[in-house]
């Protein structure tokens, strides 16, 4: 690392965050042990493979066409299958491409806060992909953030590139070994959809329940570029506090936000997106679905216009299923310049109970009534991916919903 870049995160290790509960770093340990290097994946052993799976990561690698594994902060494998892809540690990213320190620490700054600059002097963990001009991925690439040590900090830096005319698709699953208690993730991503790119971006949470989780992830979003973001959060965890932020730069540029998240006790979901439109004619779209089982969730939306003529709607719904949980909806809207097109809608309630006598008169019980209320709630239908990767997606969603329950 670059010795300013040291300097500036060393400076901001006391630095508040602006949103969310502070954490004290120092009760989880850095580095952890080094795992040694898989050439394939079926060396993993197999609860960690169904722990992986129930994140969206098929370790058999049907319709893949790439995979990288970061066991605690080790690097365990990267592989890539189709032409014009690349997947690689960011580290040796870094030390193939002189380039790339450009994009490097580029969009989020590493004196944010003081989980930014934790992850700065962390090391470089994290992968780097890229598909280059005009190639289009056949299946997505998968990558997984793996937490296999008791009360560790895992610090993850990735590097995401979309080069002109590319198509990509990447599903991220973060978990913990089944037997881990505690930990902590920090996550710096930083996404570039160069010009007529389009990029999928899905990230399933399968964390433990007492695990710490912030993200930072900036992307940017050039002429006629399409950045699709999608999030699932359906199990118990301790804290998550991310809010994602798309610049969009290009004409005619395009950025969608949907996520689904559950709440359960204990847990404190501080979550949300924010989308600035500055490119003539750009629209971006933030679409949330919360349900609390008694957990604390903070929904937030952000639209900027910046542009004459741009347009946003942002959408958020709350479903309570429990008297304990709280669901909060922040939606903002701001508009810089006369002209721009911005809306929102926000609602939080509790199923009515004439839906489900609807459904009882039916011959359902009031438990199966339930359920099926709270699937069409929680449809991943509004994601609007296409076909193969919605299927993917559902069953994700599916493995956790079991699992949590």
């Amino acid at each position: 690392m670059q010795d300013q870049l040291r300097r500036k995160a060393q400076q901001a290790l006391n630095k508040k965050a602006s949103l969310g509960e502070e954490i004290d770093l120092d009760q989880f340990s850095a580095g952890g042990k080094e795992h040694p290097y898989l050439n394939k994946l079926e060396e993993l052993a197999e609860e960690d493979k169904e722990d992986m799976l129930i994140a969206g990561v098929d370790t058999s690698e049907k319709e893949r066409t790439g995979s990288f594994i970061l066991e605690d902060n080790t690097v365990v494998h990267a592989s890539v299958f189709q032409e014009g892809l690349e997947v690689l540690g960011t580290a040796d990213a870094l030390e193939k491409y002189d380039w790339l320190q450009d994009y490097y620490w580029n969009l989020v700054e590493i004196d944010t806060d003081k989980y930014t600059a934790k992850a700065g002097l962390e090391g470089e963990g994290g992968y780097f992909i890229r598909a280059l001009p005009g190639v289009k991925a056949v299946y997505p690439i998968q990558a997984c953030m793996f937490i296999a040590q008791e009360g560790l900090l895992q610090s993850a830096h990735n590097i995401i590139i979309a080069e002109e005319g590319a198509d990509l698709h990447l599903i991220t699953g973060c978990t913990t070994g089944r037997h881990i208690g505690s930990g902590m993730h920090i996550g710096i991503t930083e996404i570039y959809v160069k010009k007529n790119a389009k990029l999928s971006f899905t990230m399933v949470h399968n964390w433990g329940e007492e695990v710490v989780v912030r993200p930072r992830t900036v992307s940017v979003v050039e002429d006629g570029g399409t950045y699709l973001s999608n999030y699932i959060s359906m199990t118990p965890v301790r804290t998550v506090q991310m809010y994602p932020t798309t610049y969009l730069k290009g004409k005619n540029s395009v950025a969608r936000y949907h996520s689904i998240i559950v709440g359960y006790p204990n847990s404190n979901l501080d979550v949300g997106s924010r989308v600035v439109l500055q490119g003539e004619d750009s629209k971006a779209e933030i679409i949330a679905r919360s349900l609390t089982r008694g957990g604390r969730i903070v929904n937030r939306g952000h639209l900027v216009g910046e542009q004459v003529g741009v347009k946003g709607h942002l959408e958020c719904q709350g479903l309570m299923l429990s008297p304990e949980g709280v669901i909060y909806a922040v939606p903002e809207l701001e508009a810089r310049v006369d002209g721009v097109d911005l809306s929102h809608e926000a609602a939080v309630g509790k199923i009515a109970q004439e839906e489900i006598e609807y459904l009882m008169a039916r011959g359902f019980s009031e438990e199966e009534a339930t359920a099926m209320i709270v699937r069409g709630f929680l449809n991943v239908k509004i994601m609007g991916l296409p076909e193969e990767l919605e299927a993917e997606v559902q069953k994700a969603i599916e493995l956790s919903d079991q699992s949590s329950m």
